[in-house]
C-alpha cells in the first residue's frame, strides 16, 4: 500500500509541487552517484537518459509522459544486463524517472542505489550516509520516516 504522504496535490494528495521536484532529483542524484561509481558497460545509456528527464521534468522541461518512456526503458535495459550491480543502478535510474509519475518511487531509486554498491563492492553504509547527506532539508523527515517505515532495500 503506497504512503499517501507521497500523493501529489494535483491528486488530491499533502505533496506539494516544489515536495515532488526534490524528489525527483534527490532521486536522480542517488541514482547518478552510484552508476558513476560502478559504470563498467556502454550499455547504461538508458540509465543516463533516465536521470537525466527526471531532472528535466524537475525544471519543468518534459512531460510525465517524457520522464515514464525513460524509465520503462531503462528497467528494459536493466533486464538485459548480466551485470548485478549495473542492473541495480540501471533500476535505481529507472526509479528516479519514474519518481515524476509517482513521488514514493524516491525511496526505490534510493535503495536500488544502495544495493548496486553493495553489489559493485562499495559500503552501503557510505553510500547511504551520502544519500541522506545530499537529501534535502524540506523533504528529509518525510523520506527518511518513510524508508524508516518501509525498509526499502530491494
Amino acid at each position: 500500500m503506497r504512503d499517501k504522504r507521497f500523493v501529489a496535490k494535483h491528486r488530491s494528495g499533502p505533496l506539494s509541487t516544489d515536495e515532488h521536484r526534490l524528489m525527483a532529483l534527490w532521486a536522480a542524484d542517488c541514482a547518478e552517484h552510484v552508476l558513476r561509481i560502478i559504470y563498467r558497460i556502454a550499455a547504461v545509456q538508458p540509465a543516463f537518459e533516465a536521470i537525466r528527464q527526471a531532472r528535466a521534468w524537475a525544471k519543468g522541461e518534459v512531460s510525465v509522459g517524457n520522464a515514464r518512456k525513460a524509465a520503462i526503458a531503462a528497467h528494459r535495459a536493466a533486464r538485459d544486463s548480466d551485470d548485478a550491480a549495473i542492473t541495480a543502478a540501471i533500476r535505481a535510474a529507472g526509479h528516479a524517472a519514474a519518481t515524476v509519475h509517482m513521488a514514493d518511487h524516491c525511496l526505490s531509486a534510493a535503495g536500488y542505489a544502495i544495493r548496486a554498491a553493495e553489489l559493485g563492492g562499495i559500503n552501503a553504509e557510505a553510500e547511504r550516509l551520502w544519500q541522506d547527506q545530499h537529501l534535502p532539508t524540506s523533504i528529509g523527515d518525510l523520506v527518511l520516516s518513510a524508508r524508516a517505515k518501509r525498509q526499502v532495500l530491494p
